[in-house]
């Protein structure tokens, strides 16, 4: 390795570190711990990368500017998501309703406004907030109350006609589109099946390399034997694809990256942050599936180029890449699943506190003794 690269990749190794800081939520001390520097040395390096942000970065016009329309970006996503949730109720003419809408937004915004952007008076929603309320609205809130006990016992998975059979089988006597009007109002929508993203694609000429691996999962020691394969998020813009390295001794995530499209730079940007960041011997097992970018020229280039074995999965099978598979169901489990992303942006910012913050320093493993990886790694 040349003097050249070997600054460059120096450089590199500078630049994954600050971005662990800023991904992670650990402190300097744990992150430089971590990858085995002194903290000193990753103040400095965090404060130079800083430095020359603010040196390119807006001035103070600017980012009072920026403030001013951050704060009218704010009123006008918050007006528009209270005329979402109020489009059902303008066809019905149902002034209640609307009200009981004004009365749950108005922390987030004065009820003037809030009156305004519905079609109603403000006099007109302080007279119904003192009016008493009428038998049939008591009494569904005692409805409301089976239903959301029946609904969390389902795991929130039943609809409104499974819904109904569990009141009648309770003895609540109710009619169906009542049950239905009741969980539409209150947001009690049952999961919908998750949406399914392809992602390996194996029919093309590139080179395919025999499975060294033989799901073999085990490894005496870190940086032997890494596994990697690409994986999906669904957001309101659309799929964000995630890619990762993973570290087969300690069930580590050592490199990952995210991107709006499912190309070879993407497998590509996740490999060179984990040889950056463990730079590993030659002879480290690089097992993949037999995907396009894993067997395109670049992606086997950077193989090469550092020294490893390349294994890749047989044809459809997916067992000779589970562990891989077992860390994508983790994660999607314990976040993704879980969290409705708004942006593309929101779910990389998840996703890095997840690996970073909790489940490569935190998170325990059953395999691993209920240790974390980063303390497993030590321990070895």
């Amino acid at each position: 390795m040349g003097d050249g690269h070997r600054r460059k990749l120096t450089e590199d190794f500078k630049r994954e570190a600050v971005r662990l800081i800023a991904t992670s939520g650990r402190t300097v001390g744990e992150v430089a711990a971590d990858l085995g520097i002194g903290k000193s040395t990753l103040t400095r390096w965090r404060s130079r990368y800083q430095e020359a942000e603010l040196l390119s970065g807006p001035h103070d016009d600017v980012q009072k500017e920026l403030v001013r329309l951050r704060r009218e970006n704010e009123i006008l996503r918050q007006e528009r998501d209270l005329l979402k949730k109020a489009a059902a109720f303008f066809g019905e003419g149902d002034k209640s309703m609307r009200f009981q809408l004004i009365d749950a937004e108005k922390a987030g915004a004065p009820v003037s406004r809030l009156c305004q952007l519905l079609g109603v008076s403000v006099s007109g929603y302080y007279a119904w907030k003192t009016r008493k309320a009428s038998v049939r609205q008591r009494t569904d809130l005692v409805l409301l109350a089976h239903i959301r006990s029946r609904f969390t016992a389902s795991r929130e998975t039943y609809g409104s006609p499974r819904m109904h059979a569990e009141l009648k089988a309770d003895g609540v006597t109710v009619g169906r589109h009542r049950v239905a009007r009741l969980m539409r109002d209150n947001h009690l929508k049952a999961y919908q099946k998750r949406r399914y993203k392809r992602t390996t694609d194996s029919q093309h000429g590139g080179l395919v390399a025999p499975n060294l691996l033989d799901q073999d999962f085990s490894a005496p020691a870190p940086n032997r034997k890494w596994g990697t394969d690409i994986s999906y998020v669904w957001t309101a813009e659309g799929w964000l694809y995630l890619a990762i390295v993973l570290d087969l001794h300690s069930r580590r995530i050592v490199g990952w990256a995210t991107s709006d499209r499912i190309t070879k730079e993407l497998a590509i940007t996740a490999l060179k942050r984990a040889i950056t960041v463990r730079q590993p011997p030659p002879g480290l097992i690089h097992h993949s599936d037999r995907g396009s970018q894993y067997c395109s020229d670049d992606y086997q280039k950077v193989l090469q180029e550092n020294g490893m074995l390349v294994s890749m999965s047989g044809r459809g099978n997916c067992y000779d890449n589970a562990m891989v598979e077992t860390v994508f169901k983790t994660l999607k489990s314990e976040l993704v699943w879980r969290t409705i992303f708004t942006s593309r942006r929101q779910a990389e910012i998840a996703i890095g506190r997840y690996i970073d913050g909790f489940y490569n320093p935190i998170r325990r493993h059953s395999s691993l003794g209920f240790q974390s990886p980063c303390v497993f790694e030590i321990a070895a």
